[in-house]
């Protein structure tokens, strides 16, 4: 009796333990990504207490957390982060290399995004010509549709229109950014559709823009327990238009005249609230989890990078940001689990690139920072062409660290670009603010394995960057304000960025090893038991996924 009792036993908790491994082993209806723009891991250690225990806290507790995550290349830009968390891969690969550069062939800028193919589908402006044809591998939202035969869909939403475009893929089905100005409507390109669902049209015409607009911004909580950022009023922050300091309150519905109109929203914490009643409003739209396959929902918030790049990441204004997105993210987590249900989606969190401490502000504690005057610096090239070869026509565009030299003017004096080169390269090195200089040839030739020319290597494009390549010295930052801050290097304020795993397939846990940030779309095509995208070189975090 003994013996069939523990037979019987034995065979159900077989049964269960079955019932439990195929639940498990089920793949998400929904994966969604959101990626904030200009967040510094430290955000998350150096906020804590005053975070709720349903956004941030949520997914870490819950999810898988990397400590030591950071960007493998330089430049730290936007579309480039954008461009190589959907990727796994870098700009050597993706060939998104900023968010404008110079292209060479064409001998003019360019901006990632921009495509004279296509028009605006929403308003009657230019700001939909837009696709990602610049873009020149897959995503893990590609790779998502070719696996299901195109089916399952793919929403990409950011107010930032590269920030929409670049993460949607080039088989999106759907990718919306916001058209400030006088208008305040989610905008897209005749790349994804020939008019905007009616879903998009009833948000547009719902108010909801104007209503965040009439509303002033101050500080969620009691501005006296802000203790872990600066005094709100100091010398190292911009100002709104119309407003004497950088300081709350701050009043919306009169300054936004001065300040572009619903372009202000992008600029103020409301501008991550309305992005998430959009992505809401976009999951019950496209009915997003519900079908049979999987379905993909790309964020961003690009709001604290406007914030940010204003006043700096030791401010009030960025400290009451964050802890106002933390409750956006908290209702949306919610949110997906009534309407997609818990258990049913897999997210990750991540930045496209962290911030410097304003270089002013450094140079008051007596750290090395330093600003720098492109008309200067190129002014001081042309000076070494002059002085070694006879002309200051050699040098054709020097822009985000890059020297583009002139194939017409060295073929004309017959000299060779790789001897030229090397020269400004070994000249340039001499200028207070360069730290390292090399050249296309170098990165060519030359394997680096470590440190930060490393970094510069994956960053470089053979097609499409310059043929010198300049590293500034830390905590430098080019034509800028001494008021505000921003981004681009491959030092560790620009790159260290939190990357968190959270729901369906994810494990509880954390890890402090080193990651990079093109480790996540690996991560997620491997739960997801689908190809990698073919430029991929990051690799699959293996901690985070449940067997």
């Amino acid at each position: 009796m003994k013996n069939s009792i523990a037979l019987i036993f034995l065979t159900l908790l077989t049964l269960t333990s079955c019932t439990q491994e195929k639940t498990s082993s089920k793949k998400p209806k929904l994966v969604v990504g959101i990626v904030i723009d200009q967040m510094r891991y430290d955000y998350l250690t150096r906020f804590a207490d005053k975070y709720g225990e349903d956004g941030f806290k949520r997914i870490i507790k819950n999810g898988f957390s990397l400590e030591n995550a950071h960007y493998n290349y330089i430049p730290t830009y936007t579309a480039v982060g954008h461009a190589s968390i959907y990727s796994g891969t870098t700009p050597e690969n993706h060939g998104v290399i900023g968010n404008n550069w110079y292209d060479k062939y064409a001998k003019k800028y360019i901006y990632c995004v921009d495509d004279e193919n296509y028009s605006t589908v929403g308003v009657d402006s230019k700001g939909g010509k837009k696709s990602p044809y610049r873009m020149q591998t897959t995503t893990i939202t590609d790779q998502l549709r070719l696996a299901q035969n195109m089916n399952g869909k793919t929403i990409s939403i950011a107010i930032k229109d590269r920030s929409a475009v670049l993460p949607g893929g080039h088989t999106a089905n759907g990718a919306y950014w916001l058209e400030g100005k006088k208008e305040g409507k989610w905008i897209t390109s005749s790349y994804y559709m020939n008019q905007l669902p009616n879903w998009v049209n009833d948000f547009n015409n719902s108010g909801k823009a104007a209503a965040y607009m009439s509303k002033p911004w101050n500080t969620l909580y009691d501005i006296n327990t802000y203790t872990e950022s600066l005094a709100d009023n100091n010398p190292f922050e911009g100002k709104f238009k119309g407003k004497k300091t950088p300081t709350f309150p701050y009043d919306i519905p009169a300054l936004k005249e001065k300040n572009g109109h619903f372009e202000m929203i992008k600029a103020i914490p409301a501008g991550n609230s309305f992005t998430t009643d959009f992505v809401k409003a976009a999951i019950k739209g496209e009915k997003l989890g519900k079908s049979n396959f999987t379905d993909f929902l790309a964020i961003s918030y690009s709001t604290p990078d406007y914030i940010g790049h204003q006043f700096g990441v030791a401010s009030k204004e960025v400290q009451d940001n964050y802890l106002r997105l933390d409750k956006d993210l908290a209702s949306l987590f919610k949110f997906l689990d009534t309407e997609v249900g818990e258990g049913n989606y897999t997210l990750f969190l991540t930045a496209d690139h962290a911030a410097v401490q304003v270089p002013s502000y450094l140079q008051s504690e007596k750290i090395p920072a330093h600003y720098s005057k492109s008309g200067e610096f190129k002014k001081y090239i042309n000076n070494i062409t002059l002085k070694f070869f006879k002309s200051d026509k050699i040098v054709e565009n020097i822009s985000n660290f890059q020297i583009f030299l002139n194939k017409d003017e060295l073929k004309k004096l017959k000299l060779d670009l790789n001897t030229v080169a090397q020269k400004i390269a070994d000249e340039a090195i001499n200028h207070d603010i360069i730290y390292k200089a090399v050249t296309a040839r170098t990165m060519q030739t030359t394997h680096f394995t470590d440190g930060i020319l490393q970094k510069l290597q994956k960053g470089y494009n053979q097609k499409f960057s310059g043929d010198v390549l300049l590293i500034p010295l830390p905590s430098t930052i080019s034509s800028y304000s001494r008021k505000g801050t921003t981004h681009g290097s491959g030092y560790s304020y620009d790159t260290h960025v939190p990357i968190i795993f959270y729901g369906n397939g994810i494990k509880k846990g954390v890890s402090k090893k080193a990651h990079t940030i093109t480790d996540i779309a690996p991560t997620i095509a491997n739960l997801l038991q689908i190809e990698f995208p073919n430029g991929t070189t990051g690799r699959i975090v293996e901690g985070a996924l449940k067997k």
